[in-house]
């Protein structure tokens, strides 16, 4: 006997074994039981979600021998045909290899003859965006007038294709994406049922790598059995899609933290030693630093999922800022994997991008309860404005305003600063409001501040911190082994 893959043989058959798609299911329910039947349907969503499934359902409740209803009885004739395939009044058409005007004239000639078995002649049409200008201008006239015995069911992955015209006349189902829980569960199920051992975590991670598709979800589980020989278990998993487990990943944000490039290098190097796909790696940095955020900012959201100690420290061992530009990092990453000169070097080269353009906060600037009081001379205005710039507890572009002005002039009340023209864009009157409250919290009494725009004289805390990364022993082996080139606009100011 043939071995039947999961995704036919658990392919559900009526709306009770129908997973995540409740608010179709409620509405076709309520339709098929009042008998408000509609002549043409539109299902769209992802591949893997069920729009042919919930077709082949469909059609079972309006041609089912007891009648027409949601709770088709499964044991009939027309129902055993229909799902094994072979009724003769379920026409099932492929769009995407049946395009041309031709086609679907000839298939809605034969529309006009009435079923053969059946109450209803169902036509199911998938990928009906693919079909031509003309092919839709021929549907169109039989959507407008449907003889009583025509029921139409398109499905599509992407409905902004379809004429309006033809949209006006379906009755439009939009079916979501699974999510990860329920996929797990569904999974979980059917191997209790097929008897097979399988560890939780195994069928989280297919469930993940299933991106919202039940049928991705049945297909990789196939391909799990096979490579577990009979168990699903982590460890397999995760080397059949070449995954990594959060250790790995906490590993290397813990390194980007602390700037050790070497022991973030030696990571990357670990990974590739064990085969795993960067693209996933990214994509999973990439939600581990969206969790790092979360904790950051409503930690009460992440504690119902587990906050667990690692991350905790993470949250606080890096500043929000980074944490962001980490994330979009992460992003871009991702897409440029496909210019890079191999994936590895792609993904090595995110990670020294962190590194590269990380800030030296290690956490979120603590504002006192009360500012305390001190002289002009115990904060710094010795002449060293770098210095107190980067003191100051600021953020965002009133940050990268003090950072890049020089100092022309203090007396102890009034504070005068200069920014190049290139920088102009910085004193704006809100950033200087911003500046100058930072200033009256550092010092403890008001000052006045004025800025203008103007040369300077390379006295700027943005200045210094060039002139710190081109001496970096690090920066500058990057500069000779790679060819790599300074971006002075992206240098931050170490505090």
């Amino acid at each position: 006997m043939s071995y039947q893959v999961l995704a036919r043989k658990w392919r559900p058959r009526n709306f009770e074994s129908l997973v995540g798609q409740e608010h179709v299911v409620r509405a076709l329910r309520h339709a098929l039981d009042e008998k408000r039947l509609h002549h043409a349907y539109l299902f769209s969503g992802t591949r893997g979600v069920g729009k042919t499934t919930l077709a082949r359902i469909l059609a079972k409740c309006l041609n089912c021998e007891t009648g027409i209803s949601s709770r088709p009885c499964g044991v009939c004739t027309a129902c055993v045909e229909i799902d094994s395939g072979r009724y003769v009044d379920l026409i099932e058409v492929d769009a995407a290899t049946n395009t041309k005007v031709d086609e679907m004239r000839q298939l809605l000639e034969n529309a006009v003859y009435a079923p053969t078995r059946g109450r209803f002649k169902v036509y199911v049409i998938d990928e009906v965006h693919m079909l031509s200008t003309s092919a839709f201008n021929a549907m169109l006239k039989t959507l407008e007038e449907p003889p009583e015995h025509i029921k139409f069911i398109l499905a599509t992955t992407d409905p902004q294709k379809i004429p309006v015209t033809v949209l006006s006349r379906c009755l439009q189902f939009n079916l979501k994406q699974m999510p990860p829980a329920a996929i797990a569960s569904h999974l979980q199920r059917i191997l209790a049922e097929e008897k097979i051992p399988a560890e939780d975590a195994a069928l989280k991670l297919i469930a993940g790598s299933a991106h919202g598709s039940m049928r991705d979800a049945l297909s990789l589980l196939d391909q799990a059995i096979a490579h577990g020989a009979g168990r699903v278990e982590e460890a397999g998993v995760r080397a059949m899609l070449g995954t990594i487990d959060d250790t790995v990943l906490y590993a290397i944000l813990e390194r980007v933290a602390a700037r050790d490039a070497a022991g973030v290098l030696a990571t990357a190097e670990e990974m590739r030693a064990r085969s795993v796909a960067f693209d996933g790696a990214l994509q999973d940095l990439g939600s581990l630093l969206h969790r790092v955020a979360l904790a950051q900012a409503a930690p009460e959201t992440v504690e119902a999922g587990g906050l667990s100690a690692r991350l905790a420290a993470l949250a606080k061992a890096l500043h929000p800022e980074d944490v962001q530009l980490f994330y979009q990092i992460a992003i871009h990453g991702r897409q440029d994997l496909p210019f890079a000169p191999d994936d590895f070097a792609g993904f090595t080269m995110a990670l020294l991008r962190m590194l590269a353009f990380a800030t030296d906060e290690r956490g979120p600037v603590q504002r006192a309860e009360k500012p305390v009081a001190a002289s002009p001379r115990q904060a710094g205005f010795d002449g060293d404005w770098p210095k107190v710039a980067n003191a100051l507890n600021l953020g965002g572009v009133a940050k990268q305003l003090a950072q890049a002005s020089e100092l022309q002039r203090f007396d102890g009340e009034s504070l005068e600063l200069c920014v190049p023209p290139a920088a102009k864009h910085l004193a704006e009157k809100s950033f200087q409001d911003k500046l100058r409250a930072a200033l009256q919290e550092h010092f403890g009494k008001p000052v006045r501040l004025t800025v203008r725009v103007g040369e300077t004289g390379g006295n700027t805390a943005r200045d210094r911190a060039a002139a710190a990364i081109s001496q970096d022993a690090f920066v500058r082996d990057l500069v000779e082994n790679f060819d790599a080139t300074i971006v002075e606009s992206s240098i931050k100011p170490a505090q």
